[in-house]
């Protein structure tokens, strides 16, 4: 800093008031600005939601399929060589030769019987009433007055 000093006034009559003002320096402040920078927390707006779960009945109704088994006996009582012929299928039908020894003068296998198995496939309805939820969410906004400086919080 550049002292600076006052001129002799004029109109002075004493001398020693001049040479108190030459040696009176004047001072100049010299001010800097500084920034502060801060947040605040302020609400704009608050959100609702609303959820709501709805059921209905609903009726399914899907084909189902269900199988049955016919057995029949048929009687054959004809002799056969072997102990016992083979199990056949003939079409949808399955056939189970039946065996039995008798005594004869010689022995010979007869065939007794057999078993004819047919399967039977039946289609159906059987309606069936089902519980279906569904979620339903609506959101609400509630805007809030702007906070002043009393009502905001720092963060």
């Amino acid at each position: 800093m550049t002292p600076v000093t006052s001129a002799p006034l004029e109109g002075a009559s004493n001398i020693g008031s001049v040479e108190r003002a030459e040696r009176e320096e004047a001072k100049i402040p010299v001010v800097e600005e500084r920034l502060a920078v801060g947040k605040r927390l302020v609400e704009t707006g608050v959100v609702r939601i609303h959820a709501s779960v709805h059921e209905r009945e609903e009726v399914v109704d899907e084909p189902l399929t269900r199988r049955k088994v016919s057995v029949e006996t048929v009687a054959i009582n004809q002799m056969v060589d072997g102990p016992r012929p083979t199990v056949r299928q003939e079409g949808d039908l399955l056939i189970v030769p039946i065996c039995e020894e008798v005594v004869v003068v010689e022995k010979r296998w007869m065939l007794k019987e057999e078993l004819r198995i047919r399967q039977l496939e039946e289609t159906f309805h059987e309606p069936l009433s089902v519980t279906v939820r569904r979620d339903e969410v609506s959101v609400e906004r509630i805007p809030t007055e702007p906070a002043d400086s009393a009502g905001a919080v720092d963060a």
